[in-house]
């Protein structure tokens, strides 16, 4: 849900409901990286009310288009997170079996 003016749409404060912290920081982390973005922070109204507040203010584009382009870019660094580490478990999986000291370079006389 978007609460915001019709007249002035380089700010508006969005309602995001079943989320918590985690997605509200990471959005906030996302928008402050964008050049676009003059102000952006978050609340949450009450502990036991699943909601987030989050208040974007640029320095004039629309707001709405803003937290879209961050969300987007968030969805693309989760993806990117998710790769990575596919990637170096199924390099882990692909090695040949050694012993615990052996993959941690430990000389097994010396302990």
């Amino acid at each position: 849900m978007e609460h915001g003016s019709y007249q002035d749409q380089s700010q508006a404060t969005f309602t995001f409901t079943d989320e918590d912290h985690t997605l509200a920081n990471s959005i906030r982390y996302i928008l402050n990286q964008d050049p676009r973005v003059s102000f952006v922070g978050y609340s949450i109204p009450h502990p036991s009310d699943a909601r987030v507040n989050i208040r974007v203010q640029t320095t004039g584009d629309p707001a709405r288009e803003v937290l879209k382009d961050s969300c987007e870019d968030l969805m693309h660094l989760c993806k990117h997170v998710t790769n990575t580490f596919d990637q170096a478990v199924a390099e882990f999986k692909s090695r040949p079996k050694k012993t615990v000291t052996e993959s941690m370079d430990i000389d097994p006389n010396n302990i």
